[in-house]
């Protein structure tokens, strides 16, 4: 009888890990590095903008979260104005009513944007409250003709999902790639593996308390993006990003989309990078 198949992919070792990959890899030897990276490439494009006399649009997750104390003071300490700024958050979640969950609750993207963002940086710096945009799900396409009317995000920033998702777009695999990547901002429902792993990382596990529905910005958003710049840092991330880079291009798997985009990154930590080979 046969056993059970594995796939190879999952067996790139460190020193292989970024060869022949179909989406680059940047390894950082500390999360804190990686952080420093993401924050960086958000100023330095601001910078280069303000200096053009041009606007600057990002796509922005709230995971990874941990370059945004590093952005904010880099803001503050260089004086740097985000008049000109437009964020578009990738995604919230959403009641059993469809509403967006109340900006208080602990678990709103909106309310850590405000709380961790827009509240600590310069009144006179700050990104404009009409530029703060989140989707929203009682008008899907609002987000998506201001997105374009801009000209697309200069960056779009983000993390990848165990499933692979990016936002909340999670598998769609009846799908073909091109079908997939043409999706516009939607609700959704959130895959059972992702409630199950943000619930350990928000809720401590209480999996009964996730949201079930989400409302996101779409996979054409995310891959007209003129640069994708996601970080990974947790354990299970290690499979992800193998997968990622090297694995089918394939809606069951979304962020192996980005292995068509001119110009993606995939930014790890040195213990997601090596995994196993240091335990």
């Amino acid at each position: 009888m046969a056993g059970h198949s594995y796939h190879s992919y999952y067996d790139i070792g460190r020193e292989e890990l970024g060869k022949d990959a179909k989406i680059p890899i940047l390894v950082c030897k500390e999360p804190g590095e990686a952080f420093y990276e993401l924050a960086l490439e958000m100023v330095h494009e601001i910078e280069k903008n303000n200096a053009a006399g041009c606007r600057t649009v990002f796509i922005c997750p709230v995971g990874p979260v941990g370059h945004y104390p590093v952005f904010v003071r880099l803001v503050n300490e260089r004086r740097i104005s985000l008049k000109s700024c437009w964020f578009f958050n990738m995604d919230e979640y959403l009641t059993d009513e469809g509403e967006w969950v109340p900006k208080e609750d602990r678990l709103s993207f909106r309310g850590f944007m405000e709380r961790t963002v827009y509240s600590k940086i310069a009144p006179e710096l700050n990104i404009p409250e009409e530029q703060r945009i989140f989707p929203d799900p009682h008008h899907l396409e609002q987000g998506d003709a201001l997105l374009e009317k801009l000209g697309g995000a200069d960056i779009c920033f983000g993390g990848i999902g165990i499933t692979g998702h990016l936002a909340f777009n999670e598998p769609q695999p009846e799908l073909t790639p091109e079908a997939f990547a043409a999706l516009p901002t939607r609700v959704r429902t959130i895959a059972p593996e992702t409630r199950a792993v943000n619930s350990i990382g928000d809720l401590r596990g209480a999996l009964e308390d996730m949201p079930s529905r989400c409302v996101t910005i779409g996979m054409r958003q995310i891959l007209a993006a003129k640069k994708v710049r996601l970080g990974m840092f947790r354990d299970w991330h290690y499979s992800v990003i193998r997968r990622a880079a090297y694995g089918e291009v394939s809606a069951a798997f979304p962020v192996t989309l980005l292995q068509r985009h001119p110009d993606a990154r995939l930014i790890v930590s040195e213990r997601v990078a090596s995994g196993n080979e240091r335990r």
